[in-house]
């Protein structure tokens, strides 16, 4: 049944609606649960192509978070999702893609070990949260850009832990960042701390290190009771 369809859709085929998402959502943190830890989520345009400067730099980062022990998931697309896969692959690591099912099928790319595919938006963002140490971000359009908020929004609001949020191309993401201070912070609506939440470089290596370094940070400080990973609500 169609998410958009549902206010319209009598009792019975709304309860059958219910339990098709609570079945996904099982399924998903079935298999988040039996990923590896640590992982990270990397995010950015399905439009990319090989050759692209975004695509080289998302294998670079996906191979380097590979040779440091990470599991990279994806969205499990094309573009920047299939680098960042390749680049897990290349380093001989652990790819992950969780996929969506669209009107027009997006196929997952070749370089997935580990894939699952999703009806529902909600439930596949829920899903690169739980499985995160910290999410990695190139260009992209409206669901990178979707992914991006939400995360900062589950930050700033608490009800995940406070992971690195970091976003890969300045020049690409500057106009954006001088928006929010420009007019958010100089209008009250969010504070100077909120801007901090986000780390913005064009070196694949200083991305790494921001999401490896936090992670090891928050191992060391850990109690051994504290659970490994930030629980999503």
């Amino acid at each position: 049944m169609d998410d958009r369809r549902i206010l319209e859709s009598d009792d019975h085929a709304e309860r059958r609606h219910v339990r098709e998402i609570a079945g996904e959502f099982f399924e998903g943190f079935d298999a988040v649960a039996d990923l590896p830890t640590p992982a990270v989520s990397i995010f950015g345009s399905a439009r990319v192509e090989e050759g692209h400067p975004a695509y080289a730099a998302a294998r670079d980062v996906g191979r380097r978070f590979a040779e440091h022990g990470f599991v990279v998931v994806t969205g499990g697309g094309p573009g920047v999702m299939e680098a960042a896969n390749r680049g897990a692959r290349d380093g001989g690591g652990l790819s992950v893609g969780f996929n969506i099912v669209l009107p027009h099928e997006q196929e997952s790319n070749p370089y997935v070990d580990v894939g699952l595919t999703f009806k529902h938006f909600y439930v596949r963002k829920t899903m690169f949260v739980k499985a995160a140490e910290g999410f990695v971000i190139f260009p992209g359009g409206f669901g990178t850009l979707d992914e991006l908020f939400e995360a900062l929004t589950l930050i700033q609001t608490g009800k995940i832990l406070n992971f690195p949020v970091v976003l890969f191309d300045t020049d690409y993401w500057g106009e954006l960042l001088g928006w929010i201070e420009s007019e958010l912070l100089a209008h009250g609506m969010v504070s100077p701390e909120d801007l901090e939440l986000l780390h913005v470089t064009d070196d694949p290596e200083d991305a790494v290190r921001v999401v490896v370094t936090c992670y090891e940070e928050r191992c060391a400080a850990r109690s051994p009771a504290e659970p490994a990973k930030a629980d999503a609500e």
